[in-house]
């Protein structure tokens, strides 16, 4: 009845412990070596306690969402849930942004040297920029790309580019842009979770999709719109497979995939998320011609245009290690980074991620403990997530005791499944040595779908309080580079 609570705490525990020794050694590092090019590792940042305009919304918006939130989340119709949630995304990303101040918080964010916006005014004939495109990437070619050109595929920049077009030029609205599309990635989580696994396990993930850390660098770097586009691929994906107007949701979810990966070349990893979703769909085959199709157009623009993913990707390497990436150390950033991850979803998410392994490899320890050597006994245990009293061994139970195996066709299990997708993904991107350090942003597609693994938990209120403080603390105490 008490072992499952402490397990939870067990695990954000070790969490913590990761993250204080990737502190420790970060430092050390740091000041003996010079070689981890970050200000206060694991994070891209600085040690710099302030407060500004922000601080009161932010304060507002998280006492709001804490009491509330889970309560708001169970009753709202359906529709107005993802209203809501997507409002107070906005909300609490707008608020996090703003402790910064306007300037230094959002109009300027997309403007320093290492970003899109630097070379908007190379781009006045877009079809001879994208032909030459590559021959700008490496260090040594004229006219280099700054950092974020050079390391993302061209229509990173081109979004900003277009939006200038439209008279949305400048650093106010390319913040506004990252962080109106950015917030929607919660309501594309929700859509697949209800999709794929249940209504009820959506509702329970819908507060820590809104108030997530991950909000800090969400307003204040392109990766928050990647997460969106990437997010929805997904959700439009996870519609299709269920059944839900799989023409049009098989095609618009093959679009968004095929500009995820022109958005960002280490997002094409959100394929091992998709074919997840593939495995939970009940109608995986008949979308998938209109996907494929989707995914056609994006990369035959660009490339008719002149643009060459390919030869992109391997001078991109090469950049790569050009620069910091090839003076910081894989062995400390292999582990480092997953201690980044933790900062950016909360000590919620590696609660819920625990529960996510249980979910998965439980039954078979269930299986072994009810072997004819040890049949079940009759005993009082509180169920996991809602903390229902059961009875097992008794012909009075007010839930019904787990089976010893699991099937796809559980809701839990299809969730859990989505999550350990997801995650495989992220390790996939930490083991290829290409994210070393500012995966805080970089992993923020990544992270959405992590958070999901939040329905699991029991007492909400208690896990959104420490994911609240947690944000508060890193954009109070920290001036992030992102």
């Amino acid at each position: 009845m008490i072992r499952t609570p402490f397990r939870d705490l067990a695990a954000v525990l070790a969490a913590v412990l990761l993250v204080v020794v990737a502190v420790l050694v970060g430092r050390h590092l740091h000041f003996t070596y010079d070689n981890l090019h970050v200000g206060w590792p694991p994070l891209y940042a600085n040690w710099g306690p302030h407060v500004g305009p922000g601080t009161p919304a932010a304060l507002v918006v998280a006492v709001a969402v804490v009491p509330y939130g889970p309560r708001v989340a169970a009753r709202l119709p359906w529709r107005a849930l993802l209203a809501a949630a997507w409002g107070t995304a906005m909300a609490w990303t707008w608020s996090l942004a703003l402790i910064d101040g306007w300037q230094r918080g959002i109009a300027t964010r997309l403007t320093t040297r290492y970003e899109y916006l630097q070379v908007i005014d190379r781009f006045q004939d877009i079809p001879a920029t994208l032909r030459d495109f590559t021959g700008h990437i490496l260090l040594h070619s004229p006219d280099h790309w700054p950092p974020h050109v050079a390391g993302h595929p061209p229509a990173a920049t081109l979004t900003f580019v277009l939006l200038d077009r439209v008279g949305l030029g400048g650093g106010g609205w390319a913040g506004v842009w990252c962080i109106t599309v950015g917030a929607s990635a919660c309501v594309a989580v929700l859509i697949a979770m209800r999709a794929l696994a249940d209504e009820a396990l959506a509702r329970r993930a819908a507060p820590f999709l809104v108030l997530t850390p991950a909000a800090v660098w969400m307003g204040t770097s392109a990766d928050g719109y990647f997460a969106a586009v990437a997010a929805w691929s997904i959700a439009f994906l996870a519609l299709a497979v269920t059944g839900h107007r799989p023409r049009l949701n098989g095609f618009a979810s093959g679009l968004l995939f095929g500009l995820t990966c022109y958005l960002s070349y280490g997002l094409t990893l959100f394929a091992v998320i998709a074919g997840a979703v593939l495995l939970l769909g009940s109608r995986r085959a008949r979308p998938l011609p209109y996907a494929l199709a989707g995914i056609t157009v994006v990369p035959l623009v660009l490339t008719l245009a002149g643009f060459n993913w390919w030869e992109a990707y391997h001078l991109l390497v090469e950049r790569y290690y050009q620069g910091a990436g090839g003076i910081r150390p894989y062995g400390y950033w292999v582990w480092a980074n997953l201690a980044c991850t933790v900062l950016v979803v909360g000590p919620a998410t590696v609660a819920g991620l625990r529960r996510t392994g249980a979910t998965l490899l439980g039954p078979l320890t269930r299986l072994k403990a009810r072997s004819p050597l040890n049949p079940p006994e009759t005993e009082v245990r509180t169920d996991d997530r809602h903390g229902t009293a059961v009875r097992v061994g008794s012909s009075l139970r007010r839930r019904v005791v787990p089976r010893t195996g699991w099937s796809i066709t559980s809701p839990d299990v299809r969730l859990a499944l989505l999550v350990a997708a997801a995650f495989a993904a992220l390790l996939i991107a930490d083991l290829s040595g290409m994210s070393k350090a500012e995966t805080e942003r970089i992993w923020l597609p990544f992270a959405m779908w992590l958070l999901a693994a939040c329905a699991f938990l029991p007492r909400p209120r208690a896990w959104l309080t420490a994911q609240a403080v947690l944000a508060l603390l890193l954009n109070h105490l920290l001036m992030t580079g992102w």
